[in-house]
């Protein structure tokens, strides 16, 4: 008998251990959608909310704007020179452009965008959720209390968060296409015509709408799952004691998760 009962007692360990994860999922989920359903409310946005969601898209954005766009400069500058001097070598210069678009606009930016931004709201910790998490929030929209402490404390957070994957991304994203264009072509306007040629090319209607789509399902990923990581605390007190940012390894497989639909899409479909 003592041989056989951790054998009877581990199926059911790991079935409550999944339903918890499961259970983990579907309360992500419903925060975000209720996350997403606030922020289009226009009950939401009175004067305390507006003046809230600014102060953090003033903090979440413009304060690491300058330095994420020095950043991403220069690391773009140092790839684009690789693949310049690595096409000519090869003599596919014709090509060098329409790759630098596609994988460093398209692919790298984005995501690097995402990352930088999960990276800065993870060092700010979140202290109004974890104020939330403190005092208990089980169930994001139980009572009229919840959404409205949601609503004040949450929602500008989110919108923020979201705010800031997308500006810094197309900011990036338009930078790192002024550099391509001085790399292959110089001060000259001559080249603009082929430029923009082969940018339009790349951005077909297609391409064009699953990068918007990514960078937005980005910014949602970045804005709603750490926030919903650190609500759940309040249900789960042990897991406070874990070194990992609450919601990190889950944030960075729906990252990898998107970009993989998405380079899924646009080259196999």
């Amino acid at each position: 008998m003592l041989h056989t009962a951790p054998m009877t007692i581990r199926p059911r360990l790991l079935a409550a251990r999944l339903l918890r994860y499961l259970h983990s999922w579907w309360y992500t989920l419903h925060l975000g959608a209720v996350a997403l359903v606030m922020a289009f409310s226009p009950s939401t946005y009175n004067r305390e909310n507006r003046l809230a969601t600014s102060r953090y898209i003033y903090a979440s954005t413009w304060q690491v704007l300058p330095w994420f766009t020095v950043l991403s400069a220069l690391v773009s500058l140092v790839i684009i020179r690789i693949v310049l001097v690595t096409a000519r070598s090869y003599g596919l210069s014709f090509y060098a452009l329409e790759m630098v678009v596609r994988v460093l606009v398209l692919e790298l930016i984005p995501l690097s965008a995402a990352m930088f931004a999960a990276l800065r709201a993870g060092m700010a910790f979140d202290a109004a959720a974890i104020g939330l998490a403190r005092e208990g929030l089980p169930q994001p929209a139980a009572s009229s209390e919840a959404l409205r402490r949601l609503r004040r404390d949450l929602v500008p957070q989110v919108i923020a968060n979201a705010f800031a994957v997308l500006s810094l991304a197309m900011i990036s994203s338009t930078i790192v296409l002024v550099l391509a264009y001085l790399n292959i072509y110089g001060l000259s306007p001559w080249g603009l015509t082929e430029y923009t040629r082969t940018v339009g090319r790349v951005f077909d209607p297609v391409v064009t709408i699953s990068f918007v789509l990514k960078t937005v399902l980005f910014g949602l990923a970045v804005a709603v799952i750490p926030t919903a990581a650190i609500l759940e605390l309040a249900r789960y007190p042990a897991r406070r004691a874990s070194t990992v940012q609450p919601g990190a390894l889950r944030l960075l497989f729906v990252l990898l998760l998107i970009e993989a639909s998405s380079l899924a899409i646009k080259y196999t479909i």
